[in-house]
């Protein structure tokens, strides 16, 4: 038995306390209390997506790693204005000591940083307790704890000297001994962290910023058992304050940042428009300029457009319906938005849009030619005219804003004729099934019954029914969905990819087989050779040679179509004048704590805009 499946053991070190703390969360999170801004108070008001908790070795999926990183910190952090990315400290005092082998990174942890206060801290009658090296190694065993079923452990799967190791006796002793040694992980002393490899891993500071390896204190996750995924214990800038599923989540700032006199500042350097743009106008400041964050769950577009435009959410994308209301054919905001000071702020991103074939699947896993035929009759013309030329066809795993992206020719392009071929080759001319001597029959599982969701899958259903192939949709709720696909459970499913570093490696890792299911190769493709270059590249620094390794491992995956690439796609946000300090980033992750808010700009908008209507 899993040990999330237990029931929490109320007698655990922390005893009274614990409950106590349970209680209050339970009864947080199932009544939210009065959202609005009060009077001498700052709210960032947003959305989101469902939230499937927030422990950091279980959010896997954008909405829930953006919680998280609300309230957990790492030891790196990008840098919230330097283009192109770079990694800088956040926990840890300065980037790491590097030995001359490329093998060992030593870490020096900030000293007087504490974590929240929670009644998990008995030592500290409640009042929290500091930041200490041995959180980050007892973090990383959590996400390499099988019990745990994280699907991050491909960021430090076959890396780090020992922790496969850990990871083995973990699987055959449950509970895990969270006491026992891995060699590449240690707590040399309290503040210093040394982290030694088996070969070299050019991309280990990329993931240092990346929510699998945030702090988590032990105390939380030994107190609260299995509910911990519902009260987080972290050092940042806010903590949770409010969270009712499906409605909304409420973070306040964390008093524990002024009360041990911690202090962060908003960057004073950045790209040399950024000044023109006003987002050096808070340089040196204090941060969090913020009170509180909160985000409603908003499941239909048009909700969350309507919600925009009342004022009642600083950002917002927009519906494809609503895009030509709101932007002219140059491409530039409508006058009535201009004059109610509404920006479009808009950036390539590192997004891939896919449908996945489950590999292990008996009818599409097995059967390359009956992939390539539906690769085939996906019309990427007709796709882009129905998302109004704001996507372009995905030419590969590599998205087009990546360094070191190839554009090239489709490998599988839009061909109804070659399609009809390879589908008859597969077994199923005509697309008959001759099992069955009807249409063949597909499901394809989605994540949620979103109007926008639904209307795009329904000229999917009409591109493969040209072929006589049958796609049946099914509709998930988002955490029944990711479920499923971590249990193999789908014949195809439909979703995207948003890097978590700008290395094409990240992309090309969700077809390493060590990676399957429950981590990142969601459609566990197994290719003994790609793995084999993979592993090559993977030691590899940024040269032509490592390049060249990269584009011959996205041909054997563009040839097998493990994946029907959908498109990339352009970041739009709208967002009001009140919104400072808003700079799209490819990793946002944590980044809250430089937007600052104008209550009294907002106000006064409302008041204006409300009477106008």
């Amino acid at each position: 038995m899993k040990r999330f499946a237990n029931l929490p053991r109320w007698t655990c070190v922390s005893g009274v306390f614990c409950l106590l703390g349970f209680l209050a969360v339970f009864v947080t999170a199932c009544g939210i209390r009065n959202l609005e801004e009060r009077r001498g108070e700052t709210v960032l008001f947003r959305h989101t997506k469902e939230i499937r908790g927030f422990d950091p070795v279980k959010s896997g999926d954008i909405s829930s790693a953006a919680a998280v990183s609300q309230m957990y910190e790492g030891l790196l952090q990008y840098s919230y204005l330097a283009r192109p990315y770079r990694v800088e400290p956040a926990l840890a005092e300065s980037m790491p000591a590097i030995s001359a082998d490329g093998l060992t990174y030593t870490f020096k942890v900030r000293k007087g940083i504490f974590f929240q206060d929670d009644p998990c801290f008995t030592a500290s009658a409640g009042k929290g307790r500091e930041l200490v090296a041995d959180d980050f190694v007892y973090s990383i065993k959590r996400v390499a704890d099988p019990a745990n079923e994280s699907m991050g452990y491909w960021a430090f799967s076959d890396r780090i000297a020992g922790l496969d190791e850990f990871r083995e006796a973990a699987g055959n002793s449950k509970p895990a001994d969270y006491n026992r040694d891995v060699e590449g992980l240690k707590a040399i002393d309290r503040y210093t962290l040394q982290i030694r490899l088996k070969k070299k891993y050019p991309q280990l500071l990329w993931i240092l910023t990346m929510n699998y390896a945030f702090a988590v204190p032990r105390e939380a996750v030994e107190c609260y058992g299995r509910e911990f995924i519902n009260h987080p214990v972290g050092t940042g800038p806010f903590m949770l304050g409010s969270w009712k599923r499906d409605y909304a989540v409420e973070y306040v700032r964390n008093p524990k940042w002024k009360e041990k006199g911690r202090k962060e500042y908003y960057p004073s350097e950045g790209e040399p428009a950024d000044r023109e743009k006003g987002l050096l106008d808070d340089a040196g400041r204090e941060i969090p300029f913020l009170d509180r964050v909160v985000q409603y769950v908003i499941k239909d577009e048009t909700t969350k457009w309507l919600k925009f435009m009342m004022g009642d959410l600083e950002l917002s994308e927009i519906t494809r319906d609503n895009w030509d209301a709101a932007v002219t054919g140059r491409g530039e905001l409508t006058d009535d938005l201009v004059r109610k000071g509404i920006r479009l702020i808009s950036i390539p991103n590192l997004d891939v849009y896919y449908i996945a074939f489950n590999m292990d699947d008996p009818v599409v896993g097995k059967n390359r030619k009956l992939r390539q035929a539906l690769t085939c009759a996906f019309n990427s013309a007709e796709w882009e005219r129905y998302f109004g030329g704001r996507v372009v066809r995905a030419r590969g795993p590599i998205p087009s804003a990546m360094p070191g992206f190839e554009n090239k020719p489709s490998a599988n392009p839009f061909d109804l004729d070659k399609a009809r071929k390879l589908l008859a080759e597969a077994g199923y001319p005509g697309g008959i099934d001759p099992a069955t001597g009807k249409n063949l029959q597909l499901v394809l599982d989605l994540a949620s019954a979103e109007t926008s969701l639904r209307e795009s899958t329904e000229l999917i259903i009409d591109f493969m029914g040209k072929i006589g192939v049958m796609l049946k949709p099914s509709y998930n709720s988002l955490p029944a969905f990711l479920a499923k696909i971590e249990r193999r459970q789908c014949q195809m499913f439909r979703l995207m990819w948003a890097s978590d570093y700008p290395d094409a490696a990240n992309n090309l890792q969700l077809f390493y087989s060590p990676n399957s299911s429950p981590g990142p190769n969601r459609c566990n493709y197994v290719n003994r050779e790609f793995d084999a270059l993979f592993e090559q590249a993977g030691v590899m620094f940024d040269c032509p040679q490592r390049t060249n390794l990269y584009r011959k491992m996205e041909n054997m995956v563009m040839d097998d179509c493990p994946w029907i690439f959908l498109h990339n796609d352009m970041s739009y946000e709208f967002c009001h004048h009140w919104l400072k300090n808003f700079k799209p980033h490819d990793f946002p992750y944590g980044m809250t704590k430089y937007i600052r808010v104008d209550s009294e700009e907002r106000r006064q908008w409302k008041a204006r805009e409300g009477s106008n209507n």
